[in-house]
């Protein structure tokens, strides 16, 4: 059977939580739920790792403008991490090459990751917090949901998968306007308070 499904929806998920996805492949193959998964997934001090880092994610990703911060953080991260499991689980799998896996699963990566942090921005355009307290919410159990579809059914996750890319990509282009004017007032508030460190003003 081919991989080709599974490094899809690993990219896909990889551009929204990297870590989640490692944790999910390795305690699948380590639970023996799954035999797609490759060992060096399974190692204990990956699952730990991927674990902790997790849950910091969790964190920051429910906080507005932190949850902007960590994704340009993990701008090369999440892409970077969608290519190498890409090509892990091709590499075990023997039915895809490692470097055709790699590219799938890292810009798919990149697609998915593009979607999460321009939405963000829009979001945190949005003065009350709840709306990140849900789509982070929403966000996290979509990625489980789906890799866990992906261990029993990939070619139907594959398919979830790029319909919610595809979706994602449509509702970013008209959010642009919305993300730029987001970014414009950010840089305009850094300058007013590089002038007020300068001038004194308002004074004290």
């Amino acid at each position: 059977m081919s991989v080709l499904p599974l490094v899809f929806t690993s990219g896909w998920a990889s551009g929204i939580n990297a870590y989640a996805v490692v944790l999910l492949l390795g305690v699948f193959g380590a639970t023996g739920l799954s035999d797609e998964v490759p060992e060096s997934l399974q190692r204990p001090e990956v699952l730990v790792v991927a674990g902790v880092l997790f849950l910091c994610e969790a964190v920051a990703d429910k906080i507005p403008y932190v949850d902007s911060a960590w994704d340009a953080v993990h701008t090369v991260i999440r892409p970077v991490s969608g290519a190498v499991v890409g090509a892990l689980l091709a590499g075990h799998s023997g039915s895809l090459p490692d470097l055709a896996a790699g590219a799938i699963g890292g810009s798919t990566a990149l697609a998915s990751h593009a979607v999460k942090a321009g939405t963000r921005m829009a979001v945190n355009t949005s003065p009350e917090p709840f709306s990140n307290v849900i789509l982070s919410l929403a966000e996290d159990l979509g990625v489980g949901g789906i890799v866990t579809f992906a261990m029993f059914n990939p070619e139907a996750a594959a398919i979830i998968a790029g319909s919610l890319l595809l979706a994602g990509l449509v509702v970013l282009f008209f959010l642009a306007s919305r993300i730029r004017r987001f970014l414009r007032r950010r840089a305009q508030r850094r300058e007013e308070k590089r002038l007020a460190a300068r001038t004194g003003w308002p004074p004290g």
